[in-house]
């Protein structure tokens, strides 16, 4: 089992990022370049509304903490976790010990996104990694978790199963990887470049047309090459 030091631990929100594309992590975390546009700012307005200065509220059977650092060793990751909700359960139910409270409380992450539901899982693999950071700092199993989305108002459930546990332990990996060699990748164009807010910092189309040059160039000397012989 890996186990990272305090200076190689890396930010816990950057996963989100490196499971949508490393070459935006690299270059947020990397070479710390950053662009605002209207997706990062609405973000961020949803993440000030959340974090407010109130640390724990009770609401009957249910505490919410917010703002709550966490960490992970075995990921090496840390960060600050939107809101977390504490349920009261029986000692039978796996819950924990909260100093001044009474009776055992089952942790629940629950993570604000201001837009909606993503066509893949960048958003369920930085939750899971925030899970992950709380089992291991409260010695305790969470199956589950929410994303919530400002554009449709609601919850979105998310089941940390095997599979999806095992991308946030590959990408964190890659991620720590990355960072200690200091590699930021060549953009790979698509549809998702435009919502990026770094767009006019990489500069995809350069890029890639950057890689194609550099493969024609193995190319032709290969086939030289082989003719030769």
């Amino acid at each position: 089992m890996i186990s990272y030091s305090e200076d190689d631990l890396l930010m816990l929100s950057g996963i989100q990022h490196f499971a949508f594309c490393e070459r935006q992590w690299a270059l947020i975390h990397l070479e710390q370049q950053w662009q605002e546009n209207v997706r990062t700012v609405e973000g961020r307005i949803i993440h000030d509304r959340v974090h407010t200065p109130l640390l724990v509220e009770s609401r009957g059977s249910m505490l919410i903490s917010r703002s709550l650092p966490v960490v992970s060793w075995e990921l090496g990751l840390y960060g600050v976790l939107d809101l977390v909700e504490f349920y009261q359960v029986g000692v039978s139910s796996g819950g924990v010990h909260i100093p001044g409270r009474k009776g055992f409380w089952k942790p629940r992450p629950v993570e604000y996104k201001r837009g909606k539901p993503k066509p893949d899982s960048r958003d369920e693999v930085q939750l899971c990694a925030q899970a992950i950071c709380l089992e291991e700092m409260l010695q305790i199993k969470i199956d589950e978790g929410d994303l919530y989305y400002g554009e449709i108002r609601r919850r979105t459930c998310v089941s940390f199963d095997d599979e999806l546990r095992q991308q946030v332990f590959n990408l964190s990996q890659r991620m720590h990887m990355m960072y200690e060699k200091g590699i930021t990748p060549p953009a790979t164009k698509g549809k998702h470049c435009r919502a990026c807010s770094l767009y006019d910092i990489c500069l995809p189309s350069l890029t890639g047309r950057t890689k194609s040059v550099k493969e024609y160039i193995r190319k032709e000397i290969q086939m030289k090459t082989e003719e030769e012989e």
